[in-house]
């Protein structure tokens, strides 16, 4: 009798046995109830942000990892039991990282048959002519995540180009925006931090990008896909571990531990800064080299790879001020030449 009286009840149901405890709500509650609650939460968000519309070609960010896993799992089946009308594709990106992205894409396989869904891999190789472990291996393990941040959101880009889609969902989380708009602040970069916080962002340009699970808590994510037993990896990149933004993240999961809602209070704030007027913008135009988006006369990722074939890996990163395309009359004698694509031009 003693047991039966300290079995806690679902309090949404109040019939099935509280399995679990909300992270973002702390109520106790059956898996059952989990589900149906994360489920509806996304359904709601996509409903009243209009992120689609019926008939919409929609490219999944895929890297295999919990986020996109749980988002492709999730938005097909709302997309079936709704009637979303939407054609959805999986696109990944191959950064050539051995031992971790090789192993994260088979995942990404397993689950293009799981759930049905046409597969795009885009690679640093081809776009870029080079690889990331080529790349470190250039650089060390400082800056590196510069390099593969940069070429990563261009090469996503061109990928939803070559599926020609109207949408690309990602499945960035409550915390990564959190994260995102203490690093801005941190860094001063108020250009991203007037963007960092919106669900859309790139509506003025060829493919917006949404973020679905914008107020999902990682915690629940990955509760989610442990209770329904996805298949995903769950390896981190082997060349992040002293990247800037974790200790962002670490702040964040002490902010969580004191008070579970600081990380949609975080979010709220940054939805609520207003730039000031006198503020001066940059102006969105286009890279001169590669034709991609870009407020300066190249591309980051145009400056970043010019300076990798030149063998000045550092040209464009921090506050270097060496201008691009200019010819080098410092160089070392007898440096060897590196030969590589121009940045993104694969046929699209």
């Amino acid at each position: 009798m003693e047991g039966k009286r300290n079995v806690r009840i679902c309090c949404l149901c109040n019939e099935r046995r509280a399995s679990l405890k909300r992270p973002k709500t702390l109520q106790q509650i059956c898996t059952q109830c989990f589900y149906l609650a994360f489920e509806n939460e996304i359904h709601q968000i996509i409903l009243s942000n209009r992120l689609f519309t019926r008939g919409d070609r929609v490219a999944i960010g895929a890297s295999g990892g919990k986020d996109s896993t749980v988002l492709a799992y999730v938005l097909s089946k709302l997309n079936r039991d709704r009637d979303y009308g939407l054609h959805l594709f999986l696109l990944s990106v191959d950064e050539g990282i051995t031992g971790y992205r090789d192993d994260s894409l088979e995942t990404v396989h397993r689950n293009q048959i799981q759930y049905g869904l046409p597969l795009k891999v885009v690679s640093y190789k081809d776009l870029y002519g080079w690889t990331m472990d080529e790349i470190v291996k250039l650089i060390g393990l400082k800056n590196n995540c510069t390099f593969c941040g940069v070429f990563r959101r261009q090469a996503l880009d061109r990928g939803a180009a070559f599926l020609k889609v109207d949408k690309l969902v990602t499945g960035h989380n409550a915390d990564d925006i959190a994260e995102t708009i203490l690093l801005n602040i941190l860094r001063g970069d108020i250009a991203r931090l007037s963007r960092c916080s919106s669900i859309v962002t790139g509506e003025d340009g060829p493919i917006p990008r949404c973020k679905p699970f914008k107020y999902t808590y990682e915690k629940e994510i990955v509760m989610y896909a442990y209770f329904k037993k996805l298949d995903y990896f769950s390896t981190e990149c082997i060349y992040s571990p002293n990247a800037y933004r974790g200790f962002a993240r670490e702040f964040i999961k002490d902010l969580e531990r004191i008070r579970p809602r600081a990380i949609l209070d975080i979010i709220k704030s940054g939805e609520n800064f207003r730039i000031s007027t006198t503020t001066k913008m940059p102006e969105q135009g286009t890279c001169e080299r590669c034709g991609y988006i870009s407020s300066q006369k190249w591309c980051k990722a145009c400056v970043l790879l010019d300076g990798l074939n030149r063998g000045l890996p550092k040209l464009g990163i921090g506050r270097s001020r060496v201008e691009v395309g200019c010819k080098e009359e410092n160089e070392s004698h007898g440096r060897k030449s590196i030969e590589s694509k121009q940045c993104g031009s694969l046929d699209f």
